[in-house]
């Protein structure tokens, strides 16, 4: 356990699991309300407002700091994923966490990492068939972090929509006492939602992302005028198109199941996956009801 070189002197930065833990029960246990953001670093203006939403909401606030390679195909980006660590819990200070885990790997996963959770559900159809094995390196990491970091609620952002519907399968499966919280999607003034993985986008490709939020507001225009669900998810693609961005998937579903909408009225989600060069971004927008779609 260390004090963090960060504007708070106060941060503290734990790497033992036991002494993590025993923060928190310590806290609970004077009647404190512990919030939980869990990242991989690289932290952003997204991140900040998950821990700004927690600290609103909690006594006490604690963030991880861990780059979960269970959770990475091995032709993903495990080995140049950023960790700007010294960064990060200078930022982590500023925003007022009092602890951050960042442990080794052996500490989360003391037994190896052969061991994973099934998933199923709204873990398989998008990022699931996409990047097989994935949402179990996410539940298997975030079960052993929720164990470590028994917190009262967890802060999650809304971007990573598939994510939070897996996170809270796993928590109504495993019958956690834990708060799944999802806090809105943070983006740049041209709409780009902000990811870690920006960083990797050359200038030229960084124009041509914005092609990712255009496609989510041409899709809501066409499912706010009563088009059929099909119209809309082609606008989609065609903003994706226009600017050359290889489209992986887009897509209008349930939001919380991500199966087709039954009726086509909603609510539903529109989803969105795109590549330029080696990066790969994803994106999301809600959708209110409507009462009728055109035929």
């Amino acid at each position: 356990m260390t004090r963090a070189d960060a504007a708070d002197p106060a941060v503290v930065v734990e790497t033992n699991p036991a002494r993590m833990t025993d923060f928190v029960r310590t806290a609970q246990l004077a009647g404190r309300r512990v919030g939980f953001v869990p990242t991989m670093g690289a932290l952003h203006a997204g991140h900040a407002s998950l821990v700004a939403a927690a600290t609103d909401a909690c006594d006490d606030v604690v963030a991880s700091i861990f780059v979960n390679p269970t959770q990475f195909a091995p032709d993903e980006d495990f080995d140049r994923y950023p960790r700007p660590l010294e960064a990060d819990l200078a930022l982590l200070g500023r925003l007022g966490v009092r602890r951050v885990f960042v442990p080794a790997l052996d500490a989360v996963y003391p037994a190896g990492i052969d061991r994973r959770l099934t998933v199923a559900g709204p873990a398989l159809p998008f990022e699931g068939a996409i990047r097989p094995g994935h949402f179990a390196g996410v539940a298997t990491v975030v079960a052993r972090l929720f164990e470590i970091v028994p917190a009262d609620a967890a802060f999650f952002g809304a971007k990573d929509w598939q994510q939070t519907l897996v996170v809270k399968r796993l928590v109504h499966d495993l019958g956690l006492a834990i708060e799944v919280v999802v806090c809105p999607t943070v983006r740049e003034t041209d709409g780009l939602a902000l990811s870690s993985r920006n960083a990797y986008l050359a200038p030229a490709e960084r124009a041509r992302a914005r092609a990712l939020h255009d496609g989510l507001a041409a899709a809501a225009a066409a499912w706010a005028a009563g088009n059929p669900v099909a119209t809309a998810e082609a606008a989609l693609r065609r903003a994706l198109e226009a600017r050359a961005v290889a489209c992986d998937y887009a897509a209008i579903v349930d939001p919380e199941s991500l199966a087709p909408l039954a009726g086509g009225c909603g609510p539903a989600i529109a989803l969105v996956a795109g590549r330029l060069g080696s990066t790969r971004l994803i994106d999301n927008m809600l959708l209110p009801a409507r009462t009728t779609e055109q035929r």
